[in-house]
């Protein structure tokens, strides 16, 4: 039930793709649909480029190789924690910016791991056949132990591995995902917060817009820049209104393909209480932020993801509630069903899936609360926990109790083929702010007594006699785990370094573990397995009817979209798909958020910048959360610009794709040189991304 758990939003079963719809896999992109509508026919070894031109950053967005010297595109937003973790109260590089004129100045991000995907391969018959004929926690159990097995006969002992298997069509295909993995990732260029995010939230998901969402890394492997011979070419031109573009990403999570029990639960429970969640955090974290400078500084980050959600919720809760995408959602569910109904063998096959789902539901809704609250240990979302030494400490518990065990009976993020991103995030160097977490903490422990009461045993267990407010300033105040040496050796010491531990975070964690294993061993081992089963029939008996002729929602793997700039009608006027940098300068009013850095305001005195140069573009690629940092490609694999948003209208794309109004926001290439060659003098990447060499490697 992990999209339940995690407010993930659910819709019916479209049945067939329609205009330019479509997040695809690449071994199943509909290039016959492309060539019929634009004239261009994408072949295996054109697919096979983008692919591998293409990477994911594994903490939630996407980016591309631009040169054969691991340099990769990707936003500001999405190295935003990187470019925070390496500011400081003397240096702050959110608020100035960042270029590292020569390669030496490059410097490590504590988080950030790339993923470049270099095999696709079919395991559903394996783990079809580890299932048969089970359900519930044997069901569970022989799923997990399967995929298991098959990561860990992909990766080996390889770390500079990673391998994945991926549910597709909610258990129609199962694919082994095989990546090569880049955790030495370096920072080269970043720009001022101000022009990345100009407009702030009032522009955010609208458009027209102006900003230069962008950030520059670097993928080393050996000390030294990777050797990338697979990257996409650049369009110092970019694309005009009409043009075919293609988006290659890595889309975070689609429920287009859910059932209507599922969309009812999300609709009336699941997205209210994460957006009455999402206003009061911003609310408390607001004026958290207005303490000081310093406050500012180090919330900044969680406070502009915290305003990106709940405008993203809010968008898609008002596309959910609507009468015309409601109705045709029953309506496709219930002609499914018939379709079902009419043929016999089908009938006894698969008609009781949908049921199946729905108890499952049914039975998770009155305990979402306790798995929410007791299991959930994420400092970005709602829980007890809200505090990165929480973390730390759950990660460092539960692998001593993990690690012992064979393979295949670990809890999935503590299989062989997760442990390098376990530990790279578990010994990340990136700071830790105790006044921050003191706050975090304090409020989340409130919320944990509002929302299951002073009463409840674990409530009573967590606090005892202590006020919220009070026990985090005796957590904050006694932890250890901020020095990285000691969660190494509390890592390699298991189970007895543990429970030898003095750390309050550690005792916490220790404190809590058994409630909340035992919340998620019922989610993993009752309610999933029943999801998953009836998940999966449905999507047999989909395939029965329909092939693979239509494409799977979206799984934070890689995908590829197309369609063309194209602007749209809003309210009864025509958007124009492209704006100009002058724009920017006209939009300006000097106040926040829409005050242009000094940067930009000395070269546009200096005369530098050419106002009619290309900025931001629209274009009706199907993207959502995920695709930030995707390029934006023309046939000839060029560059032609830089996702970074979606339009007010696409923010129903968990649901399903509007072609009218649907559209992908993106930073136009031309502007990306010239910003980078006449504002910022970054000639050494201007030079690297045109084809020249950089001498990134040299010392």
């Amino acid at each position: 039930m992990n999209r339940l758990a995690t407010f993930l939003l659910a819709a019916a079963l479209p049945l067939a793709a329609h205009a330019d719809e479509g997040m695809w896999t690449f071994d199943n992109f509909p290039s016959a649909k492309v060539a019929k509508k634009y004239g261009f026919n994408p072949d295996p070894k054109w697919l096979s480029e983008a692919q591998l031109s293409s990477v994911r950053l594994a903490g939630g967005c996407s980016g591309s190789f631009v040169s054969p010297e691991g340099l990769v595109m990707t936003n500001h937003h999405c190295a935003h924690s990187c470019i925070e973790q390496l500011s400081t109260k003397e240096k702050d590089f959110v608020k100035e910016g960042f270029y590292a004129a020569t390669p030496d100045q490059e410097v490590k991000c504590p988080e950030i791991e790339l993923n470049q995907l270099v095999e696709i391969s079919d395991v559903t018959k394996r783990i079809n056949a580890a299932t048969q004929g089970l359900e519930g926690q044997k069901f569970a159990e022989a799923q997990r132990a399967e995929m298991a097995k098959i990561e860990k006969e992909c990766a080996g002992d390889n770390a500079q591995l990673r391998c994945d298997v991926v549910t597709l069509y909610h258990g129609g295909i199962y694919d082994l995902y095989k990546y090569k993995r880049f955790q030495d990732v370096r920072l080269v260029f970043a720009p001022e917060f101000t022009i990345a995010f100009f407009g702030g939230d009032p522009d955010n998901f609208n458009f027209p817009r102006y900003d230069l969402d962008v950030s520059f890394i670097r993928a080393y492997e050996n000390d030294r820049p990777a050797r990338t011979e697979h990257h996409f070419k650049w369009s110092p031109a970019g694309a005009k209104e009409g043009e075919l573009t293609f988006v290659s990403g890595h889309p975070g999570g689609t429920d287009r393909d859910l059932t209507i029990a599922q969309l009812k639960y999300q609709r009336d429970i699941a997205l209210p209480e994460a957006l009455f969640s999402y206003a009061e955090y911003r609310g408390a974290l607001t004026m958290y932020t207005q303490l000081g400078a310093e406050q500012h500084r180090t919330a900044e980050d969680e406070l502009f993801g915290i305003e990106n959600s709940y405008k993203a919720l809010k968008g898609r809760y008002e596309a959910l509630v609507s009468d015309t995408l409601w109705n045709q959602k029953v309506q496709r569910e219930q002609k499914f069903r018939a379709t079902v109904k009419k043929n016999a063998a089908m009938q006894k096959q698969y008609g009781g899936a949908w049921d199946m789902v729905a108890k499952a539901v049914e039975e998770f809704t009155p305990r979402r609360k306790e798995y929410q609250y007791i299991e959930g240990a994420n400092p970005s979302r709602p829980s007890a926990f809200r505090s990165r030494y929480f973390a730390l400490a759950r990660t460092l518990v539960r692998a001593a109790d993990e690690l012992p065990k064979p393979n295949e009976k670990r809890l999935r993020e503590f299989r062989e083929s997760n442990l390098p991103a376990v530990t790279q995030g578990l010994f990340s160097k990136a700071p830790i702010y105790d006044d921050l977490e003191t706050f975090r903490l304090s409020y989340s422990l409130t919320k944990l007594r509002e929302e299951l009461g002073a009463d409840h045993p674990f409530v009573k267990k967590v606090l005892g006699k202590k006020s919220p407010d009070e026990l985090a300033k005796e957590l904050i105040a006694g932890a250890k785990l901020k020095d990285v040496e000691l969660r190494k050796k509390l890592w390699e010491g298991g189970k007895s370094a543990v429970e030898a531990s003095d750390d309050p975070f550690i005792r916490l964690a220790r404190l809590t573990d058994p409630d909340a294993r035992a919340l998620r061993t019922w989610h993993d081992e009752v309610i999933e397995p029943r999801e998953k089963k009836g998940a999966e029939l449905i999507a047999k008996a989909k395939f029965q009817i329909e092939g693979t002729s239509n494409y799977p929602d979206a799984t934070f793997t890689l995908r590829l979209s197309y369609g063309s700039v194209d602007g749209y009608q809003d309210q009864g006027h025509r958007v124009n798909p492209v704006t100009v940098m002058g724009g920017a300068f006209e939009r300006a009013t000097g106040r926040d958020p829409f005050a242009l850095p000094k940067s930009w305001l000395v070269a546009n005195d200096d005369k530098r910048i050419n106002l009619g140069t290309p900025f931001n573009m629209a274009t009706s690629n199907d993207i959502i959360g995920g695709n930030s940092g995707s390029p934006v490609f023309n046939k000839e694999l060029q560059i032609v610009g830089l996702v970074f948003d979606g339009n007010i209208q696409s923010l129903g794309g968990d649901y399903g794709f509007d072609p009218t109004v649907n559209r992908a926001i993106s930073v136009c290439s031309p502007a990306l040189v010239e910003a980078l060659d006449h504002i910022y003098g970054a000639r050494r990447i201007v030079s690297e991304l045109k084809g020249g060499s950089s001498q990134a490697g040299a010392n």
